[in-house]
């Protein structure tokens, strides 16, 4: 099986997972009718992530990094999640370079870099970011740093390359952390 095939089938299999929480997001009453409660459904990181339909070449990575499970188990992590338009920005060929299985770890590596252990909210980075002086450097699951600040009234992050990011969406609330989405791919220096 190609790893395009392999991708499409794991998203399908994504997909299909998230189905009834799309169900019961989307409608209520719809979600009445299938017997479900739409207050009660909240989505993991990943199933987030795939609902969102901006984070198409995200969740593709985080399969063809195998990292579907770590994502989806209790955690709590904080994900800075880039958009399709982030990874677009990139130079071209990066991602489909990146989602071959031979350049594997590096995917993880870069992955993970995107990735902070425990819940993170934003208001929680601001406050460190303001308590820090204006600048407030974190750990990433990969181990490298990343360095939060502000640009205005938003959250930017700057990462390893010095590549600044910003938050274009904060506190997306899963089942196992937070979600801030951002307009830019962190890349280690």
């Amino acid at each position: 099986m190609t790893i395009s095939k392999k991708l499409k089938a794991a998203a399908l299999a994504s997909i299909a997972a998230t189905g009834a929480f799309a169900l019961a997001t989307a409608s209520p009453a719809l979600a009445d009718h299938h017997g479900m409660k739409a207050e009660k459904a909240q989505p993991n990181i990943v199933e987030a992530a795939v609902g969102t339909g901006v984070h198409t070449t995200l969740v593709a990575a985080v399969q063809a990094a195998d990292l579907v499970d770590t994502l989806s188990s209790p955690g709590p992590f904080t994900v800075f999640a880039p958009t399709d338009d982030a990874f677009a920005a990139l130079p071209a060929g990066t991602v489909d370079t990146l989602l071959q299985p031979a350049n594997k770890d590096q995917l993880t590596n870069i992955l993970t870099y995107h990735v902070v252990a425990g819940r993170i909210p934003a208001a929680q980075l601001t406050q460190a970011i303001r308590k820090a002086g204006g600048s407030y450097e974190f750990e990433t699951v990969a181990g490298e740093t990343l360095t939060a600040s502000f640009s205005g009234d938003n959250i930017v992050v700057t990462d390893g390359a010095g590549r600044t990011s910003t938050v274009t969406m904060a506190d997306v609330k899963t089942t196992n952390g937070v979600i801030h989405v951002t307009d830019g791919v962190f890349l280690p220096g």
